[in-house]
């Protein structure tokens, strides 16, 4: 049961988050975007999130073995360069203590053009928000079957 259901006490606020996560999914890749916010979602133990993104990109038709790997994407054949310099940016700006570094964003500009790169960093940055509201809220996945 969720401690508060954030979208009936904060509606506008709501709203406003929704709007940017529907900007980010109209300007990224589908598939691209989901594995950028099933890797944040496990970094940051959201648990409705990486079902809604799990489910998202199986129905996309990302073979299973895919998704199994995202927690240990360096260590799999499974991903692209450009997914692979998403997720490396995606850790980094999600565990931002230590910050970006030059290496990670040097490999992210490469692969994206400057404005996809912006929209990247806008919807890495939409997704931890996303999970901030989940997790302290208890937002849980819906019940299997």
């Amino acid at each position: 049961m969720p401690r508060l259901v954030i979208h009936h006490h904060a509606p506008e606020g709501y709203r406003a988050v929704a709007a940017l996560d529907a900007y980010v999914a109209r300007h990224l890749d589908r598939v691209l975007l989901d594995l950028v916010k099933l890797r944040a979602s496990q970094l940051n133990g959201c648990a409705y999130c990486v079902d809604l993104h799990a489910t998202d990109l199986e129905d996309a038709g990302v073979p299973t073995r895919k998704l199994h790997g995202v927690g240990v994407w360096r260590e799999t054949p499974f991903f692209t360069d450009r997914e692979r310099a998403a997720l490396a940016l995606t850790e980094q700006v999600t565990l931002l203590p230590a910050g970006v570094d030059d290496a990670t964003w040097d490999a992210a500009a490469r692969e994206f053009p400057e404005r996809e790169l912006a929209d990247l960093v806008l919807a890495i940055g939409t997704i931890n928000l996303w999970n901030r509201i989940a997790v302290p809220t208890r937002t849980a996945p819906p019940p299997l079957g």
